[in-house]
Formats: C-alpha cells, sequence, structure tokens
C-alpha cells in the first residue's frame, strides 16, 4: 500500500483527537494499521512552544507545524498511513501538504465558538476568558480555515456516526485505500 496522511484540523475542543481515534480504530480492523498522532502529543517531544514560556505565537506554532508535515511525509513516503489531529490552521501548511504528499485527506472538524467554549475539554477557553491565556488560535491568535477540505465534519451535538463511514467513503472514491 502506498502511504497516506488524513490531517484532521480544527480549533481546540472540536472533536479532532476523538474522530482521529475512531479512524485508526476502524481503519486497523479492516487490515490497514495506521499510525496516529496527535497535536498534544507530538508537541511534548518536539516543542518548541514551551507552556512555561507562553510561545505560543504564529511563528513558533507554524514552525512546529511545519515539522509534522515533515514527520506525515516521511512515513506516507516509507508506505505507512498516517492519521494526524492537530490545530496547525494556516494556509502554508495545508498548502504543503497538498503539494508534498500525494495521497492526502483532508479533515476540517469546525464548530462554533460557543459550542468549544461550552465543550473546552482542557480549559483553554476559560483560561483565555479569565486572562491567564493569550495566543489562543481562532481567539486572539488568527487561523487559516481550510479553503478545500476534502471532509468537513461538525462536533456541535457530538461526532455523527456516519462520520468514519463517510470519510473511508470519499477515500475509497478517491482510491486512497487500496495496495
Amino acid at each position: 500500500m502506498n502511504g497516506k496522511v488524513i490531517w484532521i484540523t480544527g480549533l481546540s475542543g472540536a472533536g479532532k483527537t476523538t474522530l482521529a481515534k475512531q479512524l485508526a480504530s476502524t481503519l486497523k480492523q479492516s487490515g490497514y494499521p495506521p499510525v496516529l498522532f496527535d497535536g498534544d502529543s507530538l508537541r511534548n517531544i518536539f516543542g518548541p512552544i514551551n507552556k512555561n514560556s507562553g510561545n505560543f505565537s504564529r511563528e513558533s506554532r507554524l514552525t512546529l507545524a511545519m515539522k509534522y508535515c515533515q514527520l506525515c511525509k516521511l512515513l506516507s513516503d516509507q508506505g505507512f498511513l498516517v492519521i494526524i489531529a492537530t490545530i496547525s490552521m494556516f494556509k502554508e501548511v495545508y498548502a504543503w501538504n497538498r503539494e508534498n504528499l500525494p495521497d492526502y485527506f483532508e479533515v476540517y472538524m469546525k464548530a462554533s465558538l460557543d459550542e468549544l467554549r461550552r465543550r473546552d475539554p482542557k480549559g483553554i477557553y476559560y483560561n483565555f476568558d479569565t486572562h491567564v491565556l493569550s495566543n489562543v488560535a481562532g481567539l486572539d491568535l488568527p487561523v487559516d480555515e481550510p479553503e478545500f477540505p476534502d471532509f468537513v465534519g461538525n462536533i456541535e451535538e457530538g461526532l455523527p456516526i456516519g462520520t468514519v463511514k463517510q470519510i473511508l467513503g470519499l477515500m475509497n472514491k478517491r482510491n486512497l485505500l487500496e495496495n
């Protein structure tokens, strides 16, 4: 099988990790064991964002996101199916991925700020609202929504049960799950 990358993007709390885990489980059961990455875990490995320094600038985030892109390419070039759940909402990232990852599938998990604040699993929006955090993606740090995602999901009422099937169906139509 040729390597593939499923890039799941969206703001904090939009359901990226939940979807990534469901996709990974379904693909593994179907005989396509993926490599699963989550932005939080990768950030702990790669830096340069240091929670203690408050370095969450656009530049540091973009540098980190480009490392994720290159890691995904390294693995997909070796034939791995990679699923990554990361905010990384930059036009430069989307463009690089489309240019350098031949079998790239982009998923945008979209949700209203009201819903994200309601969900707020990591307390990011609360901490922003109480002035503990700044440079929060989608609030005081501008983000670029994907212009041409292959799939747009919405977690407003919970992750729809058919979302994984829809994504896999779209990937099959593009022959992304064939050897």
